[in-house]
């Protein structure tokens, strides 16, 4: 049994495609040669954390486990009530790109013309009616083991605010995962919050600062690249979405690279230099398989589709452990100038 590691974890949003984050938590957990540091995320990223900090304050790794597979079992159950499915043909193609979907189409159209609130003037959002269930605040603040930083979008300053394991709520989840096209803001102690990937997807800096460890664990839903130029409406929205949603991230990973630059160059003098050290990145992904799937699909809550996501994030979890795990630790196992600058 090789001797564990401690790591960072930090988990993309991506709607639905957060199973795939499950996926890889599940694998990364039952392994059991990583110790999780410090967790942050944004959206679905920071629901998962959050649903995992609960589980694991109740009964470590096997808690948390069960607390995640309980949390997408009973979203999965809500599927009959979206007016996004897929059709026959579609389910007899095996087929989960749902961007020309007629439920998508009219969904698509309603979000056009209708605000959030003219479409839910009661501000109905099953959502939270879910996370009353599966998330516990006192569970997760207890979670001392594992510290958590969850992303919001400040609506009036834009500027990206962090929540902490201790300042975890409901409201503090819903609002990492507001998109505006969607949810009206979520106001928290009198401030409107929007979904923190437009500011972090996920947070990487609060673990300089609050973690030991140097090595970052990025669990990514959105793929880094496409071939080709997108020309139908649905492909121009999904690759947009994706370079929007991506923009934090690449703006943090520059950063480190140009830190690595400077200490590599010994471009860094005492007493500064003892201020910076070098960060360790790593990836799990599958770029290929997420890609082909599409934008909408990432409202598709389908039971058969978030398995379908959560098998997809274990085998990439499982071969990231087989190849990689000998370089946490180590080396970062990407080459963070080649893929950012």
């Amino acid at each position: 049994m090789s001797a564990v590691k401690r790591v960072n974890l930090a988990l993309q949003g991506g709607g639905a495609h957060g199973a795939f984050t499950w996926g890889v938590l599940d694998a990364l957990i039952e392994d059991g040669r990583l110790a999780f540091e410090a967790v942050s995320g944004t959206s679905a990223g920071a629901i998962n954390a959050a649903v995992m900090l609960q589980g694991w304050a109740r009964n470590g790794g096997p808690g948390a486990r069960a607390a995640l597979r309980a949390f997408w079992n009973e979203l999965g159950t809500h599927s009959v009530a979206s007016p996004i499915q897929r059709t026959p043909l579609d389910r007899l193609q095996g087929n989960w790109n749902l961007d020309d979907s007629p439920g998508a189409l009219w969904a698509d159209l309603i979000q056009r013309t209708l605000s959030p609130w003219q479409r839910n003037p009661l501000r109905y959002d099953p959502l939270r009616a879910l996370l009353v269930r599966h998330f516990d605040e006192k569970a997760v603040r207890a979670c001392h083991e594992i510290k958590a930083f969850i992303a919001a979008t400040n609506v009036q300053s834009g500027k990206v605010r962090i929540f902490t394991r201790e300042e975890l709520s409901i409201d503090a989840l819903l609002a990492s995962a507001c998109l505006p096209n969607v949810h009206d803001a979520v106001v928290i102690d009198g401030v409107p919050y929007w979904d923190g990937g437009y500011r972090g997807n996920p947070p990487i800096w609060p673990f300089f600062y609050e973690s030991e460890s140097r090595d970052v664990v990025l669990v990514e839903v959105d793929p880094p690249s496409r071939e080709g130029v997108p020309t139908s409406n649905a492909e121009v929205a999904d690759r947009l979405n994706e370079i929007t949603f991506g923009g934090a991230l690449m703006a943090e990973m520059r950063a480190i690279a140009f830190v690595h630059a400077l200490i590599d160059q010994g471009g860094l003098t005492e007493p500064f230099a003892r201020r910076y050290r070098r960060i360790l990145v790593h990836s799990i992904a599958d770029p290929g398989a997420l890609a082909a799937m599409g934008a909408v699909s990432k409202f598709n809550i389908e039971p058969a589709f978030l398995d379908h996501l959560f098998g997809l994030g274990r085998r990439a979890a499982t071969a990231w452990l087989e190849t990689t795990f000998d370089k946490v630790g180590v080396e970062s196992s990407i080459d963070i100038a080649a893929r950012f600058l």
